[in-house]
Formats: structure tokens, C-alpha cells, sequence
């Protein structure tokens, strides 16, 4: 007796466990809303009628003993199930909150850097040394770095003026400066340079200073993102860590989706590309000037929308910004991707990173930094930056079908937690959950195409440097059918359909908007390398140094598949 008294007691408190828990499983599912009606509701009658029974069972066999122990231990895994599936659903809604939340600030941070050796330890230290600043370039960004210097150590130094980043890093170099007080934004304008490739390894910072500044990036959104076409911008900074901080923008793709057809279009634009800045809200910016698309990024995602929005003359719905942690953080959270590498692309080492085992021609199974080297690689190819762009698509095809496949489930505690920090997107919470519904209900086959603008490269001034630097100059036939191509898929069509196009201006009309005369100083002693300048007859009027151990002809023969790698690799200098 006192058994069956002792045991009612438990077999109670797990009923009213059982009960609470369910009740809360029932409202994450409701909140959630990912699943399509005709799924949820049957899905939520089921869990309700388990633990009906299973309380009933408790009650109708409360003097066997068996029964009751048996059913007592039903109600406590019962309860640890559905505990678990409320954890993950609940996890599933913050991730979703997070990456939807729409941030109205960049963050910008501005270091004061020193030589490794130098014995300048803090600001402190400052007092009677030179500190390079830029003279026009991040003016703004500058003032608000000398204003927390002062709050946070009053201290006298001589500022000396600066015309250019690579300037910067050259006085820093030589010694003509003691510090030097630098966007964080610019530093992989630094690092590219052949001459400070070390520059991080060979320097330190002393103090940062950090501030945010206004950002609007507003979502221009449809109706229903189940039926209606739309355009979103993946931008791609440079950087590691947090995905808000601002940096160059060196993926620049539109994916456009119509989902009625179950099309996406992937339409890329090369890093380089040299055209009008559209500005946004940024304020250190040269707005209308000629510059690098990858610059855009310094002055926020707004810019860049504006800007690629400008170009092809579209409307960029929603955007999604990610970064080089981003890429490895998923694609390893996925248990890897699966990448088909085309003959003659094949790469025994990535540039990239030498560390790493490059691919085969063929079917390879990759990890997230392998990925993610994949997707930035371009000295290996004679196609230089083109083949990067065809691989960055691959990369994201194969994130696209392996988050889609049914073996997201394996994976799916890890793709959340990478999912949490990896990016942010104008989205809103139930556009991704309807989203998320349609796939589950539709299963729709969906059809890739793609499509990227090309040009040739030349030598110009980029404002956001202060000097010249390696740009493509577009070919504005590749930029109008982009355009069409994007419309077609837009109005219901596949962009294959669409193979010629009007131009609205000619390639030459571009190199009528650049001013005659720049008010710069060039004369930094490095030259920013690209080693697609030695596959690309246009643009061979660069003038290379007799010592620099670099070819100062062009190739005799242009290679006969231009997405070939190059076959012998170490025959390329890194840049």
C-alpha cells in the first residue's frame, strides 16, 4: 500500500510535468510557424493526444503496479522529449530573431598602430612623436579616433598629413612616422600591397577607438515571398569575427528569385569592378566618383545596394551580409558541402591559403576553410578574378542544397549556432518562415542559373585609396544583359533565354567620367598586383619594375580556355 501511495505521488508530479512541458512545446511550434497549416495542425493534435493517453492509462491502471510504473516512466521520457524539442524550437526562433533584427549602425573602428619593435607601448608613449593621419581619405573617422585619444590619455603629438593608405604604411615602414592612426575598415588595402603583406604581423595596436555611426538599410519588400519575384543582395566583407564591422565588400553577388517558376538567377560582379559610388547615408565617402565596387563596403551595405542597384538599374528587395566566418562557421556546421570541380580547374594549393589541400577536378568534399579558400582563389587561374566569382557560386549552390537536403537534420544544433552570428538580413522573421513553409510544403526543384559582369583591367585612381590600384573597367554590354537577364527571371522567364542586350553607355563613355587630374600624390614605391594583369592583353600598360623578378612582356598566345588554372602555379607571385 505504502508502495502504491508513494509511487501516486511521482506518477502525479510527472503528469503535471508532462502536462507544462507539452503546453509549452505547443506554443514554441505555434511561434515558430514554419510548418504549413495542413502539417502543424495534425502535428500539434498528435502530441496532445500522446499525453492524453498516456494520463489516462495512469489512471485507469492505478492499482497495477506494473502498468504504473510503466507508464510513470513513459510520462518522464516523454517529458525529456518534448523539453528537448522545445529547446531547439526555441532556439530556432532566437536564431531567427537574430539574424533578422535590422541594425541602424555600422560599427567603425580606428586603431592607433605602432612597428612591433617600436617602444611606444600606450598613448602615453605618444608625447612628442608623429603620428601619420590621412589628409582627405576618412576624415571624419579620423577626428573621432584623435577626439577619444585626447578623452582617454590627454597627450601632445605632431600630426602628419598623409595622402594615401599606402602612404600610410610606408612612412610607418621607413620611420618617417611614429604611429599611425588607421580605419580598421582599410587594413586589407594594406595587406594586398606586395610590399606590406606583413604589415599585420610586423605591426601592433596601441589603443582603438571605437563609435558607431547611422545606417539605413531598408527592406523594399513584396507582398508574399512564396509567389511574388524578388532581388537580394549577398554582400561579402573580408573579415573575420563580427559580421556588422565594416570592411571592403569583396563578394557582390544578386540572387534573384522567383519562386513561381523555381528560378534563381546568381547574377556576380567582379570585386574590382570600376564604377560610380552611390554613398547612401556614409559620410567619409566620395559620392558619384569612380572606385572600386569592394570599397563600397567600407561605408556600410547601403552603399553597395545603392550602388549595384545603380549599375543594372534595378531594385534590391532585401540584402544578406556575411563574412569569411560566416562561410567556414556554416559550411562546417553542415558536415561540409560537396563541390563538382570542372576540367582544368583543378588546384594542387590555394593562394588563398597555402596550408591547405587545394581540389581535383571532379567531385570534392569540403570543409569550411576549404570552402571558404575555394571561394576567394584567383591567382591560380589565369581567369583571375572571373574564376573566383564562377567558384564563390559554386560554394554557394552547394551551401543552398546541402541546407535544403534532408540531411539538415543531422546537423541542425551546429547550423544553428553558426547561423546565429554568421549574418544579417533585411528578411523579416515571417518572410523567412513562410519561406521555410513553401519549401517544406512545395518542395520545389529549383533551377540555378547564372550570370557575371566582366570587363577588362587597367590602372586608375581609386579615391578610397588616394592613389592608383588594379580595377576592371566594365564591359557595359555584360552589364545590360545582366540587367535583362535579371528581368526575364524577374517576369517569369529563364534568363538562357535572354543572350543579347543594348548597352546604355559604351565602355569608352567610362573612361570619359574619370577627371584628368586627380590632386594626389602616387608615389608610394608599391604597386597593388593582380596576376591577371599577365593573362589580359587591354591591359597591359603597367609599368613593371626590371627587378622586381616579375614578366615585363605579355604572353605570346592567349590560353584557349580562359577558366583554366594555371599550370604551374608557383610560376605566379602572390599579391
Amino acid at each position: 500500500m505504502k508502495v502504491f501511495k508513494g509511487l501516486k505521488f511521482w506518477e502525479v508530479l510527472a503528469g503535471i510535468i508532462l502536462i507544462i512541458v507539452a503546453v509549452i512545446l505547443l506554443l514554441q511550434l505555434y511561434k515558430l510557424d514554419v510548418l504549413p497549416q495542413k502539417i502543424q495542425l495534425p502535428i500539434m493534435i498528435v502530441l496532445v493526444l500522446i499525453v492524453l493517453i498516456v494520463l489516462l492509462l495512469q489512471y485507469e491502471f492505478r492499482y497495477r503496479l506494473k502498468i504504473q510504473i510503466t507508464c510513470f516512466l513513459i510520462s518522464i521520457l516523454l517529458a525529456m522529449c518534448y523539453g528537448t524539442a522545445s529547446y531547439y524550437i526555441y532556439r530556432t526562433n532566437g536564431t531567427l530573431a537574430s539574424i533578422t533584427a535590422i541594425k541602424n549602425t555600422n560599427d567603425n573602428n580606428i586603431s592607433v598602430i605602432v612597428m612591433s619593435e617600436s617602444d611606444i607601448d600606450s598613448l602615453e608613449d605618444l608625447s612628442g612623436k608623429k603620428v601619420g593621419i590621412l589628409k582627405n581619405i576618412d576624415k571624419g573617422g579620423t577626428e573621432k579616433a584623435l577626439e577619444q585619444i585626447q578623452k582617454e590619455m590627454p597627450v601632445e603629438f605632431e600630426q602628419v598629413e598623409l595622402d594615401s593608405v599606402p602612404q600610410e604604411a610606408m612612412a610607418l615602414y621607413n620611420g618617417d612616422v611614429d604611429a599611425v592612426i588607421l580605419n580598421e575598415a582599410y587594413r586589407t588595402n594594406v595587406t594586398e600591397l606586395e610590399d606590406y603583406v606583413d604589415f599585420s604581423n610586423r605591426t601592433r595596436v596601441i589603443f582603438q577607438a571605437h563609435f558607431k555611426t547611422s545606417a539605413t538599410n531598408e527592406a523594399l519588400a513584396v507582398s508574399d515571398v512564396t509567389t511574388k519575384p524578388y532581388n537580394i543582395l549577398i554582400s561579402g566583407n573580408d573579415t573575420y569575427g563580427d559580421v556588422g564591422e565594416l570592411s571592403r565588400s569583396d563578394v557582390n553577388m544578386v540572387v534573384t528569385v522567383n519562386p513561381m517558376t523555381s528560378t534563381v538567377l546568381l547574377t556576380s560582379i567582379p570585386r574590382d569592378s570600376y564604377i560610380p559610388v552611390d554613398c547612401g547615408d556614409a559620410y567619409a565617402c566620395a559620392d558619384g566618383e569612380l572606385d572600386k565596387i569592394t570599397h563600397t563596403g567600407i561605408n556600410g551595405i547601403t552603399s553597395t545596394k545603392r550602388t549595384v542597384e545603380k549599375l543594372l538599374d534595378i531594385d534590391i528587395n532585401y540584402t544578406f551580409r556575411v563574412n569569411f566566418s560566416s562561410v567556414t562557421n556554416i559550411v562546417d556546421s553542415l558536415g561540409g558541402i560537396d563541390i563538382d570541380v570542372p576540367e582544368g580547374q583543378g588546384v594542387e594549393t590555394f593562394y588563398a591559403d597555402s596550408t591547405l589541400e587545394g581540389v581535383t577536378e571532379g567531385w570534392n568534399h569540403l570543409d569550411g576553410e576549404r570552402a571558404l579558400s575555394f571561394a576567394r582563389e584567383r591567382y591560380a587561374y589565369i581567369d583571375g578574378d572571373n574564376q573566383r566569382v564562377r567558384n564563390q557560386q559554386m560554394v554557394l549552390k552547394a551551401i543552398f542544397n546541402k541546407a535544403t537536403s534532408p540531411e539538415i537534420i543531422v546537423n541542425y544544433t551546429s547550423l544553428l549556432k553558426a547561423l546565429e552570428s554568421a549574418f544579417d538580413t533585411t528578411l523579416s522573421q515571417d518572410e523567412i518562415s513562410d519561406f521555410i513553409k513553401y519549401q517544406i510544403q512545395a518542395m520545389p526543384d529549383w533551377k540555378f542559373e547564372s550570370y557575371q559582369v566582366s570587363g577588362d583591367g587597367d590602372t586608375l585612381f581609386c579615391p578610397s585609396l588616394g592613389q592608383e590600384a588594379y580595377v576592371t573597367v566594365l564591359d557595359q554590354n555584360t552589364v545590360a544583359l545582366a540587367h535583362d537577364k535579371i528581368m526575364a527571371v524577374l517576369d517569369g522567364k529563364d534568363a538562357d533565354e535572354v543572350t543579347e542586350a543594348e548597352p546604355k553607355e559604351s565602355t569608352e563613355d567610362i573612361y570619359q567620367q574619370i577627371p584628368e587630374s586627380y590632386d594626389y600624390n602616387n608615389e608610394t614605391g608599391t604597386d597593388y598586383y593582380d596576376p591577371s594583369w599577365y593573362y589580359e592583353e587591354p591591359q597591359w600598360d603597367v609599368q613593371v619594375p626590371e627587378d622586381s623578378g616579375l614578366p615585363t612582356e605579355p604572353p605570346v598566345e592567349e590560353p584557349e580556355n580562359p577558366g583554366q588554372s594555371v599550370e604551374d602555379p608557383s610560376q605566379v607571385p602572390e599579391g
